[in-house]
């Protein structure tokens, strides 16, 4: 009964269009209000210990650097490193928004800003090239996903604090996933591209790209900080995210001299909004996920999952589909805060490691962000490159498919995670 509580609460709510926040809120009420707890002090304490969290200081900042590196010209600059190295070649344009995905991701770690920069710099180049609009915004959208997982990620970050996780761990195994992830989109982007008729930009000399290497080395030096200090134990994430902020400001400022001190009241604004969107979901998530564990829902759960628990591939399997079912009606934030508290007692309980689900949660609620019809990166890139949803999802099913190839060959082949976790963890 109080598993039916709390889903017809969660759903019924957000079917009647309440912010999911208040979901949230509304369904740690409706449990208390049935196990007879109901008390307003334990709701207040609740949303103060879910924002009170050292770990979490780092999605401001993380939040912060991303909006520098976007005003201040980083961004742009490794666009331009990737455009230098393969913008030649046949198909070009679609690798260069492959590799500046993979690059950006390693700076932002925001799959919405890193997809809106790339389809406001990319989608217009590929068009005039002759590559078609629904097609080459697919291509940036499903490459925009890949920044929620190589680090730095408010994802990790949001699921570690739900979990009890190791943060720094996720983020180590985060980066080979992500580049799985980027690899699947090159093929998948040969496979289509190699029938279209496009006009290729000449081929950039020697000096010309050692030039945009030299401009953009300031840009590559952040990702490289962050997990030199994460893997020697130089800072925790949380002071990555400060460094990220800080380094971010000074190459912005006083290297590429992009961004003025005078903008950085709107740059702060702006992560500031993004920051509290997250940190409200988080703290009404710690009502209602206090509440699911006092009603023992993690126990049902694991009684009603008992039959899977002799065989981690196969429950991981039946988790996964279900996370994909979820995620294509409800953003990625939101999904791990609800369903984390849930399924990890019954992954522990499986002998299952919780950093390697960690990353697979991360992928498969990723993915949930290009999947109609909440799909928030799929919304914005609709927006940013003038196109509606019906036109994307026809550009975007071939990258779709190739990530979700991706996902289930790291449910089969756990050592493409927990290998180079090991390797890169010391």
């Amino acid at each position: 009964m109080t598993l039916f509580i709390f889903l017809g609460s969660l759903i019924g709510s957000m079917a009647i269009g309440i912010p999911i926040a208040f979901a949230l809120l509304l369904v740690g009420v409706a449990l208390m209000v049935y196990l007879g707890l109901f008390d307003a002090q334990i709701i207040a304490q609740n949303l103060l210990n879910g924002a009170d969290s050292f770990p979490l200081m780092a999605v401001p900042f993380f939040m912060l650097a991303g909006e520098i590196m976007n005003a201040g010209g980083l961004s742009r600059r490794i666009v331009n490193i990737a455009l230098a190295l393969v913008g030649h070649k046949r198909g070009g344009l679609g690798y260069v928004a492959i590799i500046a995905s993979c690059l950006l991701a390693s700076l932002s770690g925001s799959a919405v800003a890193d997809a809106a920069a790339l389809a406001a710099l990319l989608v217009p180049m590929m068009v005039q090239a002759g590559h078609s609009r629904e097609r080459s915004a697919g291509l940036i959208a499903a490459g925009g996903i890949i920044a929620p997982i190589i680090p730095p990620s408010i994802g990790f970050i949001v699921f570690g604090v739900a979990s009890g996780v190791s943060i720094s761990k996720l983020f180590l195994a985060g980066i080979v996933p992500g580049l799985l992830l980027g690899g699947a989109l090159a093929i998948a982007w040969w496979f289509v591209s190699r029938g279209e008729t496009v006009e290729m930009p000449p081929k950039r000399s020697r000096r010309e790209v050692l030039k945009a290497l030299l401009d953009g080395s300031w840009a590559l030096g952040l990702p490289l900080i962050i997990v030199v200090g994460l893997k020697f134990g130089i800072f925790t994430p949380t002071e990555a995210a400060v460094v990220a902020a800080v380094y971010a400001l000074f190459v912005a400022v006083v290297i590429y001299r992009e961004l003025k001190l005078t903008d950085l009241f709107e740059v702060t604004l702006s992560a500031a909004k993004t920051t509290s969107v997250v940190m409200l979901l988080v703290a009404a998530a710690m009502v209602s996920s206090w509440l699911v564990t006092i009603a023992n829902l993690p126990g049902q759960l694991s009684d009603l999952l008992a039959p899977l628990m002799d065989n981690p591939t196969l429950l991981l399997v039946c988790v996964m589909l279900v996370i994909i079912a979820i995620g294509m009606v409800m953003d990625m934030t939101p999904t791990i805060l609800i369903l984390t508290p849930v399924l990890m007692p019954a992954i522990k309980q499986a002998g299952i490691d919780p950093v390697y689900f960690g990353v697979l949660f991360l992928v498969n609620t990723s993915i949930g962000l290009i999947t109609p019809p909440v799909g928030t990166v799929l919304n914005v890139v609709c927006g940013v490159s003038k196109l509606k949803m019906e036109e994307i999802v026809r550009g975007i099913w071939p990258f779709l498919l190739a990530q979700l190839v991706v996902l289930f060959l790291l449910v089969l082949f756990p050592v493409l995670v927990t290998g180079p976790m090991k390797f890169l963890a010391g």
